[in-house]
């Protein structure tokens, strides 16, 4: 009895001396590595169980940037499920016959953000052919009427209020939609013009919006300068203008940016590839706009619009799938309409309020207090997000505890892949991390989980950095060292 006293004793000493250990090295890294310097940082690393093994500034709230990610995936996951599938309907108004369809045909989207994800010109998107079954199994070979792009089941504005007035003309900044394509963005060619001050070149890739009237004003800017473009856009006109400089020694490249009409987009293309198998459609495509009306190529809405007749349903792959690719890349279009979908899931609403709404009802069923946390939107664009790092090891905690765990687990990249390709690269420790990247302008952020040598959590990390002045792989260098630090001292 003893004997086993006194080897209890020993091993809750040297647990005790790792602890103290790991709390020592995080520290002397913040405070001596010049990265950090006069930058905020929140460190927070507990077992599973939720004890603190150490921890820094762990309770104050910071700019977690895309780390927001991890709450978005992880409460959707637990409250949607793992196999939830969004759904795009099949349906029309009029009458069908003999094979022809006298009316419209519409498609309704239900949030699915994959439609035409993988898509290009050469690449016809994978949610198309199963549309025409949908037709075929109706009996239509013809429509005499328009393809009609339906995002009405969502309101409200595609992005939320406090992006940045840049930001909502990126990709990553494009917003979500009912009925979406190629995540609603479009892809330039740019290209430095032939001198300093002269116009930048651009041509538009994919997807064509014929709709759209593209002002290019991006001007060549001096070698060394960088690339500043941006194109600004909405969805209360056809009509977007490229602004800033692009270095005149840069090399050309593809651009990714904003589409604010996703809807008539798909329509158009569906529109295109009826008629390149057989199926003529006479009147082209349209969309609807936020006051009920039809709105054609010309953009001038006419009537009002009608319900359609449901014939059928095409499904997105699995939400974990979707949550895999979420956080593997980052993907804010892909967050978003997550956190949106949510919403609309709770209250049949999708707009942002009532997203945030479901959020919290979420976090409080896993056993967390939401009034620790702010959260605006779901792939932390928003600076006015607020998570501290001890918020996140807890929320890390209930999610092992969550019956999607593992599906979870399996969202997160490794080092060496997406985000994280460059992360921990040669080092020991890259093996035991899944994590999820967050940054901005000042801001580096990783957390996630440390595993065993079997791949098993056995605890969970979380390191937030704001207002930093460093470059970010300077920045990283520095967040290495506490990731190697953590690696070492809990073992494997």
């Amino acid at each position: 009895m003893r004997k086993t006293i006194i080897a209890i004793a020993l091993l809750l000493t040297a647990s005790a001396n790792a602890q103290n250990r790991l709390q020592q090295r995080i520290g002397s890294i913040v405070k001596q590595n010049p990265a950090l310097s006069g930058a905020a940082v929140g460190i927070s690393v507990k077992d599973l169980q939720g004890a603190v093994r150490a921890e820094y500034n762990a309770a104050t709230r910071l700019t977690p940037a895309s780390n927001t990610k991890l709450i978005t995936t992880g409460a959707a996951l637990h409250t949607l499920g793992a196999d939830y599938r969004f759904k795009t309907s099949i349906g029309y108004t009029g009458t069908i016959e003999d094979g022809t369809l006298k009316g419209d045909l519409y498609i309704v989207g239900g949030g699915d953000p994959t439609v035409g994800w993988a898509s290009g010109p050469d690449v016809p998107p994978a949610h198309f052919q199963n549309w025409q079954l949908i037709l075929d199994k109706a009996g239509i070979r013809s429509i005499e009427g328009r393809i009609i792009g339906d995002s009405r089941l969502w309101e409200g504005y595609l992005e939320f209020g406090d992006w940045t007035y840049e930001d909502i003309g990126t990709y990553y900044g494009t917003g979500a939609d009912a009925l979406c394509f190629y995540e609603n963005s479009i892809d330039l060619e740019v290209a430095a013009g032939a001198e300093i001050n002269s116009p930048v070149q651009a041509v538009q890739a994919y997807p064509e919006t014929p709709w759209m009237h593209f002002a290019n004003h991006g001007i060549t800017g001096p070698e060394g300068t960088g690339n500043s473009l941006y194109l600004y856009t909405t969805d209360l006109a056809p009509y977007a203008e490229l602004r800033g400089t692009f270095a005149l020694d840069r090399a050309p490249k593809t651009e990714h940016f904003a589409n604010k009409f996703g809807a008539l987009t798909c329509a158009w293309y569906f529109c295109n590839y009826l008629k390149n198998i057989g199926i003529t459609v006479t009147d082209g495509a349209a969309d609807i706009d936020r006051g009920g009306y039809i709105r054609t190529e010309e953009f001038v809405p006419r009537e009002k619009v009608g319900e359609p007749e449901i014939i059928g349903a095409g499904q997105s792959e699995r939400l974990s799938e979707i949550a895999r690719q979420t956080n593997l890349d980052s993907d804010n279009f892909f967050a978003e309409a997550i956190f949106r979908t949510m919403g609309e899931e709770a209250s049949g609403h999708a707009v942002y309020d009532s997203a945030r709404v479901a959020e919290i009802s979420a976090l409080k069923k896993l056993g967390l207090n939401p009034g620790r946390v702010t959260i605006m939107d779901g792939s932390g664009l928003s600076r006015r997000n607020a998570i501290s790092a001890g918020f996140f090891a807890d929320f890390l905690v209930s999610m092992a505890s969550s019956p999607s765990f593992d599906a979870f687990l399996n969202t997160l990249p490794t080092p060496g892949e997406g985000t994280l390709v460059t992360l921990l690269k040669g080092k020991p420790a890259a093996t035991r991390f899944r994590l999820k990247s967050g940054s901005m302008e000042g801001v580096l952020c990783y957390s996630g989980y440390l595993l065993d040598s079997s791949g098993t959590p056995v605890a969970t990390v979380s390191i937030l950095v704001n207002g930093a002045s460093a470059s970010t792989s300077r920045l990283r260098k520095a967040l290495e060292a506490v990731l190697s630090a953590i690696s070492e001292e809990i073992p494997e």
